[in-house]
């Protein structure tokens, strides 16, 4: 069932990938190398690594393996998705929507570190949130809900006052632990319960209300 839905809200946050940008081609060159480099299946790897730092990845994935070896790892891991930005583009719709939030309260959540996220950024042609929490600002990868609460604690905003918008099912379980509500953006998002799904962001409008509420108009959401 597909209908209209309006979300209040005082303050949005936004992961990267999957959301805003479309880096699919990039994340399965450079995992499914690294599955192979380990004998795994490439295709069980692509089931986990979506929206989970990668050496949170390598941990589900290679349990045996110490934390020192999977940080290590995940740094190589990092240089490599970083200088691989081929068939990196935007999410339909995630300029307009950039721009739209010019002066309102967002930031960027993203399990991307510094680097990471700005080279995919620039690959799309997206502006920067100014406020932005990578993967340097946490301690933990989502699904924990740190890298969200960081960013509402920024924005200056209870964390039942934001909604997240999200594609992956480690993402969607953050933003739910966070106490927050969630948009899911694309394909993946609607098998992990998101409070509305919509395939992309060409269906999100966002409108200030006098009081500073964001009202969120989100057409053809499934689950509104």
């Amino acid at each position: 069932m597909t209908a209209t839905a309006v979300l209040t809200a005082r303050a949005l946050l936004l992961d990267m990938d999957g959301t805003l940008v479309n880096s699919d081609a990039s994340v399965e060159r450079v995992w499914r190398r690294w599955a192979e480099r380990h004998g795994l299946d490439g295709d069980e790897v692509m089931k986990v690594v979506h929206g989970r730092q990668g050496h949170a990845s390598m941990a589900l994935l290679l349990p045996n393996r110490s934390m020192a070896q999977n940080h290590a790892d995940n740094a190589r891991m990092l240089a490599e998705e970083t200088s691989d930005t081929e068939g990196v583009v935007e999410i339909p719709g995630a300029r307009d929507f950039l721009a739209s939030l010019d002066g309102l309260p967002h930031a960027l959540v993203t399990s991307a570190d510094v680097g990471l996220s700005t080279a995919r950024m620039a690959a799309a042609g997206l502006a920067l949130p100014e406020v932005r929490v990578t993967a340097e600002s946490v301690g933990a990868s989502k699904p924990d809900p740190e890298g969200f609460l960081k960013g509402a604690a920024e924005l200056g905003v209870d964390p039942a006052d934001c909604v997240v918008f999200e594609d992956s099912g480690a993402g969607i379980a953050a933003g739910r632990a966070a106490g927050m509500r969630v948009v899911g953006i694309g394909p993946r998002a609607g098998f992990h319960a998101p409070d509305v799904a919509v395939r992309d962001l060409t269906q999100v409008r966002v409108e200030r209300e006098t009081d500073g509420t964001l009202l969120l108009h989100v057409t053809g959401a499934v689950g509104a």
